[in-house]
């Protein structure tokens, strides 16, 4: 799959998909704010859920296969580790619609605000609050060199 070019973003539909798909879920979202702190090892990671031991290891699979966190072996205990970098391309990608609709938010609050003070655009006048319609195209000529 090709990636994706947003403006200034480089992201691949998939990573975007997976990284959301593991935040969808409250243990997860819990875990990783564990790891914000800093790395700690399995069992205690999984010392405050009630849940069993091989439910916590399947949200880390999650997580890691969404590349959130990684595991090391030190000798019997499994480290785990946070890896932000989806995060921050989630980040990026939700901050492009946030500035669309507070965009959209602030258009419809003047909108209100005019016709709070009674003026409402007339019937004729609504285009206004319209997008522009497109022109339609129109066969042009080949220039002659």
């Amino acid at each position: 799959m090709r990636p994706i070019l947003n403006q200034m973003v480089n992201y691949h539909p998939a990573a975007l998909d997976a990284t959301f798909s593991a935040l969808s879920d409250p243990t997860r979202r819990a875990i990783l704010a564990r790891l914000a702190r800093g790395d700690v090892n399995v069992t205690e990671l999984a010392e405050p859920f009630d849940v069993s031991l091989p439910a916590v290891t399947k949200h880390l699979n999650v997580l890691e296969r969404a590349g959130l966190l990684v595991r090391e072996k030190e000798g019997r205990v499994r480290r785990c580790q946070l890896v932000a970098s989806p995060l921050r391309q989630a980040s990026e990608w939700l901050e492009r619609y946030r500035k669309f609709w507070e965009g959209q938010l602030d258009s419809l609050a003047r909108y209100l605000e005019e016709a709070e003070r009674g003026q409402i655009p007339e019937k004729e006048d609504v285009g206004r609050w319209q997008r522009p319609r497109r022109s339609a195209r129109r066969s042009r000529k080949p220039r002659s060199r």
